[in-house]
C-alpha cells in the first residue's frame, strides 16, 4: 500500500512518523509540497518527496489532503483524474464533504477528519465522517493510520465533525487557557513563575491521567476530591456562582458555529 501526502506540514509530519512506527515502510510513503523547506524536514524519514502534486497521487493508493483550506479546490482541481479505487483522507481544516465531492471524480471513496494539536506529539483525538463510497477496508485503512498519532472516533453524520472540532478540535486552546489563567492565579498568590507553572502543569496531567482511567468519570472524581467545607468546595463554589458550565456550553456552541461558517468561506460554492 502506498500513501502520497499533498502538503508535508507539522501534521503531515506527525501522520508519517505514526505511519512508520506501526510498520508502514519508508519507500510506500511519497510527500509533495511546493516548498522545498518542508520537504527537507521529512528527509530524515527517508520517505519519498516531491514538488510535484501529481507525482506523489500517480501510484498511490490512499491520498492525504493536508494542504490549507483556501488552496484546497486549486490543488484538487488541478489534480490528474484520481481512480475509484484510490481513497482520499481530507484532514482540512473547514472543507466539507459536498466540496470534496465537487471537486474529485464521482464516487470517489473520502473520509474527512478532525484531528486535534496534541497529535503532533501522537497523543491526538481525531473525529472521522466517511462517505458513502469508502469500503469497511478503506474505513480500516483511514483509522489505522490517524490511530498513528493517537486515537479516532468515527461519527455518523457529517455534522457532528463540527461539533468534534468545538470539543477536541479547538479543546486543547480551552485547557492551556485555563492553566494560564491558574499560573496567573498562583503568582498573585505569592508562588514564584516557574513554581506556578510546574503546579499547573503537574496537576493538569494528572488529573488528566486519572480521567483516562477505565470508567473514570469526571463528575465522580470532582466528587471524590471535594470535602465538604474544604478549600476544593470553596473553589467550586465560586466557578459555580460564576455559571462556568454554562460559560463553556456558550463557548463550544460559538465554536460549533464558527465551523459551519467555514465550509461557506473556502467551500466550492464560497
Amino acid at each position: 500500500m502506498t500513501i502520497a501526502f499533498i502538503g508535508a506540514g507539522n501534521m503531515a509530519g506527525s501522520l508519517i512518523r505514526g505511519l512508520q512506527a506501526s510498520g508502514t515502510p519508508a519507500d510506500h510513503i511519497i510527500a509533495a509540497d511546493p516548498a522545498q523547506g518542508q520537504l527537507n524536514s521529512l528527509v530524515n524519514l527517508g520517505i519519498k518527496t516531491t514538488s510535484d502534486n501529481a507525482v506523489a497521487v500517480n501510484a498511490a493508493d490512499i491520498v492525504v489532503l493536508a494542504i490549507k483550506p483556501q488552496i484546497t479546490g486549486d490543488v484538487l482541481q488541478h489534480l490528474p483524474p484520481l481512480k475509484r479505487k484510490q481513497l482520499v483522507i481530507s484532514i482540512v481544516a473547514g472543507i466539507d464533504m459536498r466540496s470534496l465531492q465537487d471537486w474529485l471524480p464521482n464516487e470517489q471513496p473520502i473520509v474527512r477528519c478532525m484531528p486535534n494539536t496534541p497529535a503532533l506529539l501522537g497523543a491526538g483525538i481525531t473525529g472521522l465522517f466517511a462517505n458513502s463510497s469508502v469500503s469497511d477496508a478503506q474505513r480500516e485503512q483511514a483509522q489505522n493510520i490517524l490511530n498513528g498519532v493517537g486515537s479516532s472516533v468515527w461519527v455518523a453524520e457529517e455534522s457532528q465533525l463540527d461539533a468534534v472540532t468545538a470539543v477536541s478540535g479547538s479543546g486543547p486552546a480551552y485547557y492551556f487557557l485555563l492553566m494560564e489563567s491558574m499560573v496567573a492565579s498562583a503568582q498573585t498568590l505569592g508562588l514564584d513563575a516557574a513554581t506556578s507553572r510546574k503546579l499547573v502543569v503537574e496537576t493538569a496531567r494528572g488529573a488528566a491521567l486519572m480521567a483516562c482511567e477505565p470508567d473514570a468519570d469526571p463528575a465522580t472524581l470532582r466528587q471524590n476530591v471535594t470535602s465538604p467545607g474544604g478549600t476544593t468546595e470553596a473553589a467550586l463554589n465560586v466557578m459555580h456562582e460564576q455559571q462556568l458550565a454554562a460559560t463553556v456550553e456558550k463557548a463550544l456552541r460559538a465554536a460549533k458555529n464558527r465551523a459551519e461558517t467555514l465550509a461557506l468561506e473556502f467551500g466550492s460554492e464560497a
